[in-house]
């Protein structure tokens, strides 16, 4: 039987002039090694292969498609826009990985994939068609088509397949989840737009700092409520003017002294208009 070494440690008493203490001691055990997990190995290998081949294909095709858009633009440029045909397909197998557990929402992907896979095919095989080596563009066009291949047996070497029921548990879960981080920014936008809402507040003041909620056009003339906490800018104005008070500052100065604070020169000026109006 194989076995291999574990490195273990434990507390033990140690006395030196008669002092006691814990200390650690390691030692070294023999355990039995585990069988070799073979089907791990190869999964690995099947992923590692299929990696390699994406990335063969991708550099075969970047060279073929760049070469053959070279012939109307600068090398630079055409080498560039030829790793978008691979990229594209590429993209779509990783968001088909992500999406490996959601069947419906993976057909997407694998859609795109098919049609970018096709695309970049042609674009391979249209090079060799302008070089005048037909069979070459043929078997350069296939190289993408095994690495899709690949990649797509890996990926069902890889794959969990679920019932029905616990597909339809994980896309409740995963509702709700995507709905809580959905939330996030909406919620950021909201906070951001209601500090600017504050801050245009705090920057222009009030509108009114009279809060009576009755109409200066019609001052009501029939109450003088003396309670300060009840008593408004207007009802102030109102009594001084009953009291035979016509003078501005006077006027200011009374209703300040019966609010028991400062009161807006302001709203003064339009309540006494009012009153002499009405007058």
């Amino acid at each position: 039987m194989k076995t291999r070494k574990l490195e273990r440690t434990r507390l033990v008493p140690h006395t030196v002039d008669g002092e006691t203490e814990m200390v650690l001691v390691r030692e070294h055990v023999d355990v039995p090694a585990p069988p070799a997990d073979w089907d791990q190995r190869v999964r690995t290998g099947v992923t590692i292969g299929a990696c390699i081949l994406v990335s063969v294909a991708l550099v075969w095709s970047t060279s073929a498609i760049g070469g053959l858009l070279a012939l109307s633009v600068t090398a630079v440029v055409a080498y560039a826009a030829a790793a978008a045909f691979d990229t594209t397909w590429i993209m779509c197998m990783a968001v088909e990985w992500l999406l490996r557990s959601d069947p419906d929402r993976a057909k997407a992907p694998r859609r795109a994939g098919h049609w970018a896979l096709a695309v970049s095919m042609g674009a391979v095989f249209a090079h060799g068609y302008v070089s005048g080596q037909l069979i070459i563009g043929a078997v350069g066009a296939a190289v993408s088509a095994l690495a899709k291949s690949g990649w797509s047996i890996a990926m069902r070497v890889h794959a969990r397949p679920l019932d029905d029921r616990t597909r339809q548990w994980v896309a409740k879960r995963r509702a709700a989840v995507d709905g809580q981080l959905a939330m996030i920014p909406i919620r950021r936008e909201l906070q951001r737009g209601q500090a600017l809402v504050d801050a245009e507040q705090q920057a222009l003041g009030p509108a009114d700092p009279d809060q009576s909620g009755q109409s200066a056009d019609h001052p009501d003339t029939g109450s003088t409520p003396t309670d300060r906490k009840s008593l408004t800018t207007k009802d102030a104005v109102r009594i001084a003017w009953t009291d035979g008070i016509r003078d501005r500052d006077a006027v200011i100065h009374d209703a300040a002294a019966r609010l028991g604070r400062p009161v807006s020169p302001d709203s003064v000026d339009r309540y006494l208009r009012d009153l002499k109006r009405g007058a």
